[in-house]
């Protein structure tokens, strides 16, 4: 299955190309600077880029507040939920592989 994830960080999605491997790695949203106590969890390992959309233009871009950029991911259906559900509370990153 086909995921759209949401990265705060568009420089590095623009890094990636479909075919690239990737790790999706989460840190909790709005946390204070905890030092090493908050660290990052994996949320998807080794996972294909299926597609790098284009960033939006125009009046609509950037509309319901969302910055970063998308990265569309093939992965299994759990792991889909696993993205999504981190996306609504966590900071998404990529490493590629």
């Amino acid at each position: 299955m086909d995921a759209p994830v949401r990265i705060p960080d568009a420089e590095a999605v623009r890094l990636l190309r479909p075919g690239d491997r990737v790790d999706v790695l989460a840190t909790p949203a709005g946390a204070p600077d905890a030092g090493p106590a908050v660290r990052a969890r994996t949320i998807a390992r080794n996972v294909p880029v299926a597609a790098v959309p284009e960033p939006a233009s125009g009046p609509e871009a950037g509309s319901g507040g969302r910055e970063g950029a998308l990265v569309v991911l093939s992965v299994p259906r759990p792991t889909a939920a696993r993205l999504a559900g981190a996306a609504a509370h966590s900071h998404l990153a990529v490493t590629l592989c």
